[in-house]
């Protein structure tokens, strides 16, 4: 019989050993290797039975052991020196605490999923490991930040592959005791919950689990309490798991609800208010509506002044490069629940207006949750450079009129959480060798500290554990329909073959089956007989994506075919647990999307740190960093008349780089070694390490995004939100009088009929203000190269002054002398835009004149 529930109990523990539940319950251990080390220690098999989990292992190892564990002199030390290191860890001084100038207070950091580790199962993808990546090296670095997401009862799902080929889901139950999450409680010692109130006279309750990720708290929302009706208790089933209203009850209580958790949170803990909120893409946008509701409802604000101060506190990263990434949700059902008691103060219908796609090209009867999230971002970015330039053009249309280099959102390339992803053997490495474990920060280039000889070795073993991972688990995957495994399992793969990995969710657009465009010329790659290729595969579609479940099968059906079965092997129920295998065992990351529609990726990031080099299309951060050092790039056809011409020519690309460039720099050898191979690993691990790592990316986030924000905020919300009543009162005169602003004409003097570099260009604008005083507005002067179609390009701006007050005829004149410092086909043009201190962007209200 099946159990209705359960749960995990765990044995009473002595007193010397009691710092055991304290470092299990802080997932710090998940990237620290001296705490994995001792819980490891206490029984190896079972701490691989239990999926390397603490909570779990002490729930799993007994009394008996336990209690011998406890009269043990050296692993008592242990305890007692790792629960040293925590407290140091919790409470010292790090980068954020020494970091000088302006800091926020206090960060709110919200995502719909967070990979923190694979017994944590709260993620699907990249966005989630993102944000995993981000609250660990948040808190490596001492940055006051707090995580809020939902708890999925189911997490997202386990993958197994039939004898068919095709996927299959299953969804275990978790346990959040045996996870080691608390729940977070009142004085007097009752579960805290939040509730929103829905239409229909519904009611959508809450409890609010907590994971101590190191120093940063995750807060994630429960809708499976008793205060809830069975409807309402399915709302946090699963992650991406409904559709329609159930989408929308998810966002509604990550978002809405989210804030109410970070509220009580505060409250019970004493920490302060947030004064930045930071979504992590569109799924929690209704945060901001309901902080205009707080405005509106306790500080007497208007409209637009709690949409003035919700928007300087705001920080909205977009990861998605197309539109159909984006949740969307029918106008009319958001009208019904803006119109609720839900947002108290809202004014239904100007709240819906931010998320409408109220633009060209448009669905006027959608309402957009990346929409929302740019109107009430003041900082907006983008996760790579690339990615930055492609949603400059895809939200454009917010700002019409704006140039799209100049959109408002600018961009911060992701990187990955060095300690989680790195290997314990090159760990070791690098603290044999430079006296710590911090892999990435390290000249690999030296020979002196690391030779060829002791790298290698290190990347083999990784190798090896890869091999046996990858047979154990098809192993496995066979046994579910025979009571007996093949014998060709013992041979799959082979430690001294040339290695590629491919692993990542398979939407069609990352081209899953791309490397099987020429079977014929794959199978020869991969079975020539003195220089051969392996490949390693996972991943997983969504379970409502059948085009990438055929993908799968395809992909599954030929590595099961003789000639090539041992070389091609895809691993099932890819996560956080294997791609710690399989990232530092590949000798090379294959990454082959549609350009531009990897917004980043990070999966090659991950690999490069462990000394992996990358074969991918310029796409994403590989775009970015690509040197030619560290890996191979795959031509773009961006030429090709087809969908199939494009594959046809970015696969023959791909057979040619691993034929005639990655086959003979890995097979020939000095000594045994890969020489020149080994060069570009050394390369990719210095200088990748340097960049592709989320300490960096959050010390970006900090400096540029996170400060100006909680400025901003502290400057409007002061002596009773004066600025910010200041700031809603601008933007609402000028955007009332800009049709009437307008450049009348434009005069130039000082430039000879053969100008030269170094001649004084003097520009006399003579401009309408209607009704707005010169110090409403900046009057520029745009100076570039021009193209064919006489655009500027590279441009510079030059504020032109007012050369007196505005005459009779309603024009005041502006003035400036620009020297001329570009050469070769030279333009200019004159432009207005609104001008105030606590704008970000000259041109974020969309309101742009130029000089016709």
């Amino acid at each position: 019989m099946k159990a209705l529930r359960t749960f995990t109990v765990r044995p009473v523990l002595a007193e010397s050993l009691s710092a055991l539940d304290r470092l299990a319950s802080n997932w710090r251990w998940s990237w620290s290797r001296t705490p994995h080390d001792l819980f490891a220690s206490m029984d190896p098999d079972l701490w691989v039975e239990v999926g390397e989990n603490p909570v779990q292992m002490l729930g799993a190892i007994g009394q008996e052991r336990l209690d011998q564990l406890a009269e043990d002199d050296e692993f008592v030390r242990r305890v007692q020196e790792e629960d040293d290191r925590l407290s140091d860890y919790l409470t010292g001084d790090r980068w954020f605490q020494r970091h000088e100038g302006d800091k926020p207070a206090h960060i709110a950091y919200f995502s719909p999923e967070f990979g923190v580790d694979g017994s944590l199962p709260q993620y699907s993808g990249g966005l989630g490991i993102l944000a995993g990546d981000h609250l660990k090296s948040s808190s490596d670095l001492g940055v006051p930040l707090t995580g809020v997401g939902l708890f999925y009862r189911a997490g997202y799902f386990r993958q197994a592959i039939g004898d068919d080929g095709w996927q299959r889901e299953s969804y275990p139950v978790l346990d959040p005791y045996g996870l080691g999450l608390t729940l977070l409680r009142d004085a007097a010692g009752a579960p805290v919950e939040i509730a929103l109130d829905l239409p229909g006279d519904r009611r959508l309750a809450a409890r609010i689990w907590i994971a101590d990720i190191g120093r940063v708290p995750l807060l994630l929302l429960d809708a499976e309490t008793p205060s809830n009706t069975e409807e309402m208790r399915r709302v946090t089933d699963r992650l991406y798991g409904g559709g329609g209203e159930h989408r929308l009850l998810q966002e509604l209580l990550l978002g809405v609800g989210g804030v109410r958790a970070v509220r009580a949170f505060s409250a019970a803990t004493g920490r302060p208010t947030p004064d930045v909120y930071h979504t992590n893409e569109g799924h929690a946008g209704f945060q901001g509506l309901e902080r205009m509701s707080e405005y509106l409802t306790c500080a007497g604000l208007s409209f637009d002044e709690a949409l003035a101060q919700v928007r300087a506190s705001t920080v909205f990263t977009t990861h998605t490069p197309v539109p159909a990434g984006i949740d969307r949700f029918p106008r009319d059902l958001i009208a019904a629940y803006l119109s609720s008691a839900l947002f108290r103060g809202l004014d239904p219908e100007r709240a819906l207006a931010l998320g409408l796609e109220d633009y060209d090209g448009g669905d006027r009867g959608v309402f957009n949750m990346a929409v929302l999230g740019l109107h009430l971002g003041q900082h907006a970015n983008g996760v790579s450079r690339l990615h930055g330039d492609v949603s400059r053009r895809m939200f454009g249309q917010l700002w019409p009129g704006v140039d799209t280099d100049e959109v408002p959102i600018t961009s911060i390339t992701n990187g990955v959480h060095g300690p989680t992803w790195v290997h314990g053997r090159l760990k070791q490495l690098s603290e044999d060798a430079f006296g710590d474990s911090a892999v990435p920060t390290h000249d690999w280039t030296d020979h002196a500290r690391v030779s060829d000889e002791e790298l290698w070795g290190v990347r083999y073993e990784m190798k090896r554990e890869l091999v046996a991972e990858a047979r154990r688990r098809v192993a496995a995957s066979a046994l579910q329909s025979s009571p007996v495994a093949p014998a060709w399992i013992d041979d799959l793969l082979n430690p001294d073959v040339l290695t590629i990995g491919f692993a990542r969710r398979v939407p069609t657009y990352k081209r899953l089956t791309l490397m099987l465009r020429d079977p014929e010329r794959l199978t020869k790659i991969l079975t020539d007989p003195e220089r051969p290729v392996q490949i390693v595969i996972g991943g997983k579609s969504h379970p409502a994506d059948d085009s990438g479940k055929i993908l799968i099968q395809q992909l599954v059906a030929f590595s099961r075919t003789p000639a090539v079965r041992g070389r091609i092997v895809f691993l099932p129920d890819y996560d956080i647990t294997l791609a710690k295998t399989l990232y530092p065992g590949c000798d090379v990351w294959l990454n082959n999307p549609l350009r531009p529609l990897e917004a980043c990726g990070t999966s090659g990031m991950k690999a490069a740190l462990n000394g992996a080099l990358n074969l991918s299309i310029l796409d994403g951060w590989w775009d970015e960093w690509f040197d030619g050092r560290n890996g191979w790039a795959i031509p773009t056809a961006d030429t090709a008349s087809s969908d199939t011409e494009r594959d046809d020519a970015e696969a023959s690309a791909l057979y040619d780089l691993i034929e005639h460039r990655l086959v003979p720099a890995f097979y020939n050898r000095e000594d045994g070694i890969p020489r020149e191979w080994m060069a570009m690993v050394r390369h990719t691990m210095t200088e990748l390490g340097k960049r592709a790592t989320s300490d960096r990316m959050v010390r970006d986030y900090v400096t540029h995004l996170y400060a100006p924000a909680a400025a901003r905020d502290a400057a409007l919300r002061a002596d009773d939100h004066a600025r910010a009543r200041e700031l809603a009162a601008y933007i609402g005169r000028v955007r009332a009088a800009w049709r009437g602003v307008g450049v009348a004409h434009v005069d130039q003097s000082g430039i000879p009929q053969q100008p030269q570099a170094g001649d004084l260009l003097e520009v006399r604008a003579a401009v309408h203000l209607a009704g707005l005083s010169a110090d409403d507005v900046a009057v520029e002067l745009v100076t570039g190269n021009t193209d064919e179609d006489d655009r500027l390009v590279d441009t510079s701006s030059t504020r032109l002054e007012p050369a007196g007050p505005t005459g009779d005829d309603g024009l005041t004149v502006f003035r400036c002398v620009q020297p001329l410092t570009v050469t070769g086909s030279f333009g200019y043009t004159v432009r207005v835009v609104p001008a105030h201190p606590l704008l970000v962007s000259p041109v974020e209200l969309g309101l742009v004149t130029y000089a016709s």
